[in-house]
């Protein structure tokens, strides 16, 4: 089931929206104040943002080019305002769709599930991954820039491909920890440190591996 982040302070949408999600394997969670919502996408467990443009304090756009300094997870825009220009501005600075309110239900989860559907046919088994002149194929375990090998350990090819296969997610260390259990058994908390930083140098100078403060880090870039 996909969860859905819906970033709006109008108090009466978020309940009909979340019953009516349901019916269609969508889980909506909501917060009503921008800042809420950042804070409850770094959790890491979010697969889709919907996103006012009126908001308190600051507006959606604001907030979706923080979000893309961070993610590249999909946002989709609400606005009650129908002027083309916001929705031309919405899509420069990042947003995968815009709709214009007030909407349809039905519309706006054809909406989600058409972007979800594009975000997982970038990355059809046994295609290699591509971010810009980053190129990681999964079946070979063998990873390019520009065309150029990169020299990997396992536990660095095995956390590269954890980060890229699902770009804007937060993986916590405890996260990756687990996740390369068997691979190393003398790897710990810090040595997850060390393995993030090795693994950037060997990637410069491309910049795809973010930390997220306190918590972890996560993988973005743009899919070609």
């Amino acid at each position: 089931m996909a969860k859905i982040l819906l970033i709006d302070d109008d108090e009466g949408l978020a309940e009909p929206l979340r019953q009516y999600f349901n019916k269609f394997d969508l889980e909506l969670v909501n917060e009503l104040h921008p800042a809420d919502g950042i804070q409850r996408l770094a959790a890491g467990d979010i697969d889709l943002v919907i996103l006012d443009v009126m908001l308190p304090d600051q507006d959606g756009f604001h907030v979706c080019k923080q979000i893309r300094k961070t993610s590249s997870i999909p946002i989709v825009m609400l606005t009650a305002r129908g002027d083309v220009m916001d929705r031309v501005v919405g899509l420069e600075i990042g947003a995968d769709d815009y709709l214009p309110k007030p909407f349809e239900p039905r519309e706006l989860v054809a909406r989600i599930q058409n972007v979800l559907k594009r975000i997982e046919a970038r990355y059809r088994p046994g295609e290699p991954l591509r971010y810009g002149e980053l190129e990681i194929d999964i079946e070979r375990q063998s990873v390019c820039i520009n065309g150029r090998p990169v020299s990997l350990t396992t536990m660095e090819y095995r956390l590269l491909a954890l980060l890229a296969r699902t770009p804007g997610r937060n993986f916590t260390r405890d996260d990756i920890l687990n996740a390369l259990k068997g691979v190393d058994t003398e790897i710990y908390s810090r040595s997850v440190d060390i393995l993030v930083s090795r693994l950037r140098h060997k990637l410069k100078p491309l910049d795809f591996i973010k930390t997220v403060w306190g918590s972890g880090y996560t993988f973005i870039g743009p899919a070609t």
